[in-house]
Order: structure tokens, then sequence, then C-alpha cells
């Protein structure tokens, strides 16, 4: 009787045991996840300049404002774009966490995908930022403000409460933010690259033309700083491409080339990011940012270095 007694117990106690480090494995795992939602930010505004190179900064651009977010938070000026180095094409890949192998956006003015998509959602769109965060999280407040027309066809406008195509970015932006503290919100600016295009990439009107841009970009920091949502937002500055003379959609380093800069909650700050970096992995840093999974399609890689540890 003794011996089956101890069996008995024995068997309770591995049980026991199990049930403990089941436990214990639960509530790490919740920490983590407690732990990591703390540290993304509750807004995230993603601020494009469209054809703004990474030479152009490097060779002393008047932007003030652009770099006292470089030095306050972490920044590279050695992003590449997708080929070709054009708008739509890198835009779409920006949003859509992938390059055009595989979202079949494959020029500068694309409105619909020249190679069909590699998957499609319920909306017969290739997964971009935009409806993956809608339905992660059905009641996120989204906005999307552009100046180019053609950036009316790169996102799933279903997923957005507000779009507005408009000539100036920068009033309908701030007021937005004031209003609505979005959760997500893209404002995309069609300079410089119309001058660029008319005057020559770092011609004395492309420099003058990115110290006025900076301005509205002071104008946007200063309305997410008195909407009161700063200490719970991550800002992005970046660009779809450069430009070489008075053009792109080549592969001259000065095309190739874009900043990217990062600004905000959990951000280191004087930090340069190091590792090879693709615009499509500004699509999986945002992801990563709003608590979204990416799907298996997508190739981009959230740029991790960026955050305080």
């Amino acid at each position: 009787m003794g011996y089956i007694n101890y069996i008995i117990y024995s068997e309770m106690k591995r049980k026991m045991i199990i049930l403990c480090y089941m436990l214990l494995i639960v509530g790490v795992s919740y920490g983590q996840k407690a732990n990591k939602a703390k540290e993304l930010p509750k807004h995230l505004i993603l601020i494009g300049f469209d054809g703004l190179s990474a030479k152009s900064i490097r060779d002393g651009a008047n932007m003030p404002t652009l770099r006292k977010l470089i030095s306050e938070g972490s920044s590279t000026l050695e992003g590449r774009t997708i080929l070709p180095s054009s708008s739509a094409c890198n835009w779409a890949s920006m949003f859509m966490g992938a390059g055009t192998e595989l979202h079949g956006y494959t020029t500068w003015g694309s409105q619909k995908p020249e190679l069909p998509s590699r998957v499609v959602n319920s909306d017969n769109r290739f997964p971009n930022i935009f409806g993956l965060y809608r339905d992660n999280t059905p009641n996120a407040e989204i906005g999307y403000i552009f100046e180019w027309e053609g950036m009316n066809y790169l996102v799933d406008t279903l997923a957005i409460n507000y779009r507005l195509y408009t000539t100036d970015c920068t009033v309908p932006a701030i007021k937005y933010i004031k209003e609505k503290k979005p959760n997500l919100c893209a404002v995309i600016y069609h300079e410089p690259d119309g001058v660029g295009h008319s005057k020559g990439w770092s011609s004395p009107e492309y420099m003058n033309k990115l110290t006025e841009l900076d301005k509205s970009l002071s104008e946007i920091v200063k309305a997410v700083e008195e909407s009161g949502i700063m200490n719970e937002t991550v800002i992005i500055v970046t660009s779809d491409h450069g430009g070489i003379k008075t053009g792109h959609g080549g592969v001259t380093m000065e095309e190739m080339q874009r900043p990217v800069v990062f600004y905000g909650k959990n951000i280191r700050k004087g930090f340069t990011i190091e590792e090879s970096n693709v615009v499509y992995d500004i699509g999986g840093t945002m992801a990563y940012l709003l608590g979204v999974k990416q799907p298996q399609v997508w190739t981009a890689r959230p740029i991790m270095s960026i955050f305080n540890k």
C-alpha cells in the first residue's frame, strides 16, 4: 500500500511541476507582450517628400527641422530604392512591404499592377499597411493626405477614414492631426520632385525648395506636439527616390539613395542606422510599430536597431 501511495504522490508531483512550468511560460509570454505594447506608439506619422535625395542632405541642404529629427532620432542616408528608381513603384513598395516582382506595380506612374500581384486581399489588392492595420485594429483612425494624384492608386482606400488629394498637404495635415489624433497618417508631398525635373537635382532652386519643405515639416511636428500626442508618437521622414540632373529612374547612387529618419517614442537618439535597408523595409517597420503581423508574401524586414533596448 505504501508503494502505491508513493507512485500516486510521485505522479501528482510530476503533474504539479509540469503545471508550474506551463504557468511560468504563459506568464513570461504575457509579460513580453505587455512590455512590447508599452514600447509601441499609439500614433504613427509618415511624412514623405517625393524626390528628396540623400545627396542633397550630405551637400548641406538647409533643413533645420529634418536635421533636428536626425540628431534626436535614428537615421540613414543610405536607404535604397527598388528598381526602377521611380515614384509609383517605390511608394507602392513602401506601403506593400515587397518589391515589384510581387506587388506588380512596375513603373513611375503605375495605377494598377502591370504584373499580376502574387497575393490579393478581399478588396482585390496586394496586402498593404493601411488594410492590414485596419484588419488588425478596426477602430483605428487612419489618414492619407497627398499632392500627387498617382498616390491614390497605391493604397487600400477602403481602409482609410480620411483621404485627401490636395495641392498643399500642410494645412489639412495640421488640422487633421489636431482634430483626430490619428493612429496612422501618411502625408506625401509632390515636391521636391517637380523642381528636380524642371531645374535639376542639387540646383539652387531645388535646394531652396528643400528649405521651404522643411518649414512644412516643422509645422507638422509642431501640430503633433500641440495635439498632446508626441510622447506616444513615432514620426518617419523619408522619400521614394533621389535624382540626377533633371531625372531619375536609373541606377546611379544619386537616384538610388534616400534619407530615412525615425523620431519619437522608444527611438534611439543620435543613432546612425548601419544595417542594409530597402524602401519596402519602411513598410515592415511600420507594421512592427503598429503591432501588425506581416503577411508571408511581404519581403520587408523591420529596422530593429532603431529601438531603445
